[in-house]
This record gives C-alpha cells, sequence and structure tokens, in this order.
C-alpha cells in the first residue's frame, strides 16, 4: 500500500467491505464507538471516509459489522474446537466444554477481539447495540449448548469461567498474580 491505496489487483466492494471491517476492529478495540472516528477506519483501511459511509451507512452500522465478525470468529472457533474433544480429562469434565476453552483462551490472546468483545458489552446503552450483542451472545450460548449437550448450570459455569477470562486477559493477569488455588480450595486468600 502507498498513499493509502493498493496497487494491484481492484478489490470488489465485498473484498473491500472485509478489509474496512478487519480495520474497524483494530480501530474501535483501541477506542470503542464513541471514540473511535471514521476517519482513522478508512485511513487504516486505505479508502476514504466517503466510501466507508457508502458501505456502512453509519459508524454504528460498521461498529455492528466488526461485532458481528467478533462473533463469528469465536462461533467458528467453538466448532472447530468441538470437533477435537480433549481426551484424558479427570471424570466429570466435559472433554468438548475443555476443548472450547482452550480454543477460547487462545482467541483472546488477540487482544483486539478481546477489546472490541468488551467495548461491544459497553456500547449496551444504545438499545440496537445491546439487541445485537445480546443477539450474539445468545447464539453462542446455543450453540455450545448443542454441540456439548452439558446441563444448564454446566453451560452457565463455562460462560462465567469464559467472562472471567476476558476480564484477566483484558487485565493481564495470571494464575500467579492471584491467589486462585487458595480461593478456589477455601483457604484465606
Amino acid at each position: 500500500m502507498v498513499h493509502g491505496r493498493h496497487h494491484g489487483p481492484r478489490l470488489t466492494a465485498d473484498e473491500r467491505r472485509d478489509e474496512i471491517v478487519e480495520a474497524a476492529i483494530v480501530e474501535f478495540a483501541a477506542g470503542g464507538l464513541a471514540a473511535t472516528s471514521t476517519e482513522a477506519i478508512a485511513r487504516r483501511a486505505g479508502v476514504s471516509q466517503p466510501y466507508v459511509f457508502r458501505l456502512f451507512g453509519t459508524k454504528e452500522a460498521l461498529f455492528l459489522a466488526a461485532i458481528g465478525r467478533m462473533y463469528a470468529k469465536v462461533s467458528d472457533t467453538f466448532e472447530e474446537a468441538a470437533k477435537h474433544p480433549w481426551i484424558g480429562l479427570p471424570e466429570g469434565v466435559n472433554p468438548t466444554l475443555a476443548a472450547m476453552g482452550r480454543a477460547y483462551g487462545d482467541l483472546v490472546a488477540d487482544r483486539n477481539l478481546l477489546r472490541l468483545q468488551l467495548h461491544g458489552f459497553a456500547a449496551c446503552d444504545d438499545p440496537d447495540i445491546r439487541t445485537f450483542v445480546r443477539d450474539g451472545f445468545a447464539a453462542l450460548v446455543q450453540q455450545v449448548a448443542r454441540l456439548s449437550g452439558v446441563p444448564t448450570t454446566e453451560l452457565r459455569g463455562f460462560f462465567a469461567e469464559g467472562m472471567l477470562m476476558n476480564v484477566a486477559s483484558a487485565m493481564g493477569l495470571t494464575d500467579a498474580d492471584v491467589a486462585w488455588p487458595k480461593i478456589c480450595e477455601g483457604g484465606p486468600a
């Protein structure tokens, strides 16, 4: 890319749209909906700001496209992980959930996806965003239920652990930073 323009074969509108969504993931991850400019997204994608609006209409629509892409990546990750359940786990540990949990941990190591997800939750004051984020999260819950076949309590525990992973990852927190074993074993922290 030279001076914000691609050289070589001309991209289709769908390919350009994908590039803009990927640029939006990075920019929205850094600044959230309110603090991110479409100008910064356009610059990162190597297109003009009017072109971004021509493809997406509004900044909110672009934000939702980025959130949708994030949910698709999580969904694809769960789907693939469920094909490879862990073996040799202690009794009572669901091998499919274990595989999906491990894969999710690897996925949220991508700070852009993690921070975008957190910004999506933070933007839920807007009713349209709240509906979109809630529906995307509900779809993940239904997918994990279908793939794992676990009862509701175990499903809730899986997602609670995922939210803990999100918060810990956002802070760069490791098991060494806190006294997880003492807390988990009921001992004093």
